[in-house]
């Protein structure tokens, strides 16, 4: 079993299986998985002849069969591609099993026949991760998101995009690869084949920088509850950005400061902590943080020493005590819930502020 980037690599380098598998919860990724590899595998001029493309629940064993023992048609390869093979019949999947005892994983110049089985939901078993090149698709974390921005505008839309673009997209539109592949494509009809700035961002999608959620959670951050409130509409009016979102990423932002604050408790210097961060989120499995990891964490670490533990405990209950609210029948407006948790978090800033400032005096 690989991850997708090495299936990538392996793309680059024109190293094919037999066998490939893809399954896991990120669709679009799956789906980005099966064109990229026809691409490499098929010759344009007669992709028709050497491309079957069936779904598992309606496929005959005879029929799967006869497409595995069919030779490529002036060609090097051909390929079969198999959809939702979880719905694979017993002896349907029993010519898989055989297809998968012949090749195993390993290409050879003697391959000719590529089989694809592409997971719809669950998990294949060991069989085909035994004996099919197999990658899981999972939903792409926040450090992987810019960098897959500028692969796709790149290999799928032949077009740049700088990197202070691809974080300004990812704030406004985050990790919904639909989203974004729809967005990229407007930005690259917009951009006429120059490269995607941020000024086109401004112009398409609608968000600039300082108007981001990433923006909003950084004056959370110092607790300016004034400018905070200020954006709050805003935000709020971007795309793929709602209350909800926006309640996990300041929990994200809250426990990641208290993990913080625990960290540099233990010694842990300022300028290690950005690195200890990193390690932090991987641990997480994914956890939503409203922006890049790499601006998420510079922000953190920044403002982590000005967070002491009653303020913390106090900024958790009152996410708790938004999140039920939003979950519940109520009166209130997401705006209005929103602009109570921004006021019960920064709330007291000034107090602390103070006793600081007598403390040093």
């Amino acid at each position: 079993m690989a991850d997708d980037r090495a299936f990538w690599k392996s793309l680059a380098s024109r190293s094919f299986a037999r066998a490939y598998c893809f399954y896991g919860e990120e669709d679009f990724l799956k789906d980005e998985a099966v064109r990229q590899l026809l691409g490499a595998t098929l010759d344009p001029a007669t992709r028709d002849f050497n491309l079957d493309v069936r779904d598992a629940a309606v496929l005959e064993a005879e029929t799967l069969a006869s497409l595995l023992a069919t030779p490529p048609m002036m060609a090097e390869r051909r390929v079969v591609v198999v959809r939702d093979a979880s719905a694979l019949r017993k002896d349907v999947r029993a010519e898989v099993d055989r297809f998968l005892a012949r090749s195993g994983a390993a290409a050879s110049a003697a391959d000719d026949v590529v089989l694809v089985l592409v997971y719809a939901a669950g998990k294949p078993d060991r069989v085909v991760t035994e004996g099919a090149y197999t990658v899981e698709m999972e939903p792409l974390t926040g450090d992987r998101v810019p960098r897959w921005i500028v692969h796709h505008a790149r290999t799928v839309l032949g077009v740049e995009i700088t990197p202070g673009a691809a974080a300004l997209l990812f704030e406004s539109a985050g990790n919904d690869l639909v989203v974004l592949a729809s967005e990229l494509d407007k930005l690259a009809s917009y951009a006429g084949g120059a490269a995607i700035d941020e000024a086109a961002v401004a112009a398409i999608v609608g968000v600039r920088r300082g108007e981001t959620l990433g923006d909003f959670l950084d004056l959370v951050a110092t607790r300016d509850a004034t400018r905070a409130l200020a954006l709050l509409t805003h935000v709020l009016g971007q795309p793929k950005v709602g209350a909800i979102p926006i309640v996990m990423a300041l929990t994200t932002q809250t426990l990641a400061l208290a993990w913080g604050r625990a960290m540099r408790e233990r010694g842990v210097s300022a300028a290690r902590l950005e690195r200890e961060y990193f390690d932090f989120l991987k641990s997480t499995g994914g956890a939503y943080t409203g922006r890049p990891w790499g601006e998420a964490v510079k922000s953190w670490a920044r403002v982590v020493d000005d967070w002491d533990e009653p303020v913390l405990e106090r900024t958790l209950e009152a996410l708790l005590a938004a999140d039920v609210s939003l979950k519940e029948t109520r009166l209130s407006s997401d705006d209005e819930i929103l602009a109570r948790l921004v006021l019960a978090i920064c709330v007291g800033d000034d107090h602390t502020t103070m006793r600081r400032r007598t403390a040093v005096a």
